[in-house]
């Protein structure tokens, strides 16, 4: 896709890629600013602003506690002013209050009580992390009510294929191999395969397989692949070449099998038809690519091949199972594979930043808010069920990076208290307000260098 077809695709879709966005975003701001504020209360601390969005006020009001809720302009984040900082962000301790006429008087006694910096550090701690906490838990709420009554998508983690000349391929990987582990991690459904396998780069993975009823040990490693979305985002992963059961072929698609040619396409389907149940490899068009598979159809998954009238007529099924499954879950077993799935997403992205830490994975990975905005379109498209899929997903991400040591963000503020604990007493406030300087500075640094990076991939 260049730069005009995006273009395109965006300005003709720029209330839903928009709108999406925002929303999702607004969302996850206020559940985040709300762990926040509502731990701040129960510790006895006073609110002073709640917002959505930076800069202009748009529209607000004063609760009864004299928090002032409000939507911003800028609708890219948010924050929580708590009573006795100078900033949303708690870099400095006000001191005091400043009044109408611009003088600043003493705290008073009941005042100090309802300061954020003349709490407790396990108080200040609680506050903090209460964030980061209730993003998770948001997600794994999300996630329990979608596997408890609409149900997790499951494919069965078995191989209706292999690709020619893939790590696979040359692996001695075979077509119906169900993967029982990946490294001593059991392996549930395909999906966990691809996720092993994408954060897999260039490094042996040990494979228990089931084949015809017996345990086999496999050794492969992924090779690495370069890719781009749609809107042309770099991303590398390990790519494997087992093809999952919900791949089925269209009949057409096929140019030769075994290398044979046909000369029409009754004699590639009378062809197909007298091999069910034999291993062969097919060769098959993809769009302007010509792949080759090794397969082995069963008839009893293809047994309307031959009916002109049936859907399946033109489909050649490669999988030995049902492609996919919706497993509604009761609702504790819902929430125990919700905290696994975050858990999943969790490891997932800390390893693969680790990777472009080494420099095993490329950091034009990094996304800003203009992938975030195309992702965020892209599944709207999907439907409502892939929006909040991908707000689960969002939601995690935005959790795990504010816990991240780095200060201004939440997991940089633990850290002082960290030491404060430790010390027993405070982090000087100059080190801190410097730290605080660097800390937004690398924010700042790492915002442009996502944004800039996402447009000149657009560019290129």
């Amino acid at each position: 896709m260049n730069f005009l077809e995006i273009f395109q695709v965006l300005g003709g879709n720029v209330w839903l890629y928009g709108g999406a966005f925002v929303l999702v975003l607004s969302i996850l701001v206020f559940v985040h600013e709300w762990g926040h504020y509502i731990v701040a209360r129960m510790c006895g601390v006073r609110v002073e602003t709640f917002s959505i969005g930076f800069g202009k006020e748009l529209l607000g009001f004063n609760d009864k506690n004299g928090t002032r809720w409000k939507v911003a302009m800028i609708p890219l984040g948010g924050y929580v002013k708590l009573f006795g900082d100078v900033d949303p962000a708690s870099t400095k301790t006000a001191e005091g209050v400043e009044e109408e006429e611009g003088e600043v008087r003493p705290f008073t006694e009941e005042e100090r009580k309802e300061a954020f910096f003349a709490q407790s550090v396990a108080k200040r701690a609680a506050i903090v992390i209460a964030g980061p906490a209730i993003n998770y838990i948001f997600a794994a709420i999300i996630l329990t009510l979608l596997f408890a009554f609409h149900g997790q998508p499951v494919t069965p983690p078995v191989a209706a294929a292999v690709m020619e000349g893939s790590s696979a391929d040359e692996y001695a990987f075979k077509a119906h191999d169900r993967i029982i582990t990946i490294d001593g991690k059991s392996i549930t459904t395909f999906e966990d395969i691809r996720r092993e396998m994408m954060i897999s780069l260039d490094v042996e993975r040990h494979f228990v397989v089931e084949r015809d009823g017996e345990t086999i040990d496999l050794y492969a490693t992924p090779e690495r692949v370069s890719t781009r979305d749609r809107f042309g985002f770099p991303q590398s992963r390990g790519l494997l070449g087992l093809i999952s059961p919900r791949h089925v072929v269209r009949i057409d698609s096929i140019q030769k099998i075994d290398g044979q040619e046909f000369e029409d396409k009754a004699a590639l389907r009378a062809e197909i038809t007298e091999r069910m149940g034999e291993s062969y490899s097919i060769e098959i068009k993809n769009g302007k690519k010509i792949e080759t598979l090794h397969v082995h159809p069963l008839a009893e998954f293809n047994e309307f091949i031959n009916e002109p009238d049936a859907e399946e007529h033109d489909l050649l099924f490669l999988s030995n199972v049902q492609s996919n499954v919706f497993i509604q879950y009761p609702i504790h077993i819902a929430l125990l594979e919700a905290v696994e799935e975050c858990w999943v997403i969790t490891r997932g992205t800390m390893e693969a930043l680790g990777q472009m830490v080494s420099g095993t994975r490329s950091a034009t990975e990094l996304g800003g808010v203009i992938r975030i905005g195309a992702l965020a379109g892209d599944m709207a498209q999907r439907g409502l069920i892939a929006l909040i899929m991908f707000s689960a997903l969002l939601s995690i991400n935005l959790g795990l990076i504010n816990l991240f040591p780095v200060p201004m963000l939440d997991g940089g503020h633990l850290m002082f208290y960290i030491f404060e604990a430790i010390r027993g007493k405070p982090i000087p406030e100059q080190i801190q307000e410097y730290a605080f300087r660097v800390g937004f500075a690398f924010l700042i640094g790492v915002m442009v260098f996502t944004n800039l990076n996402d447009i000149i991939q657009l560019l290129t």
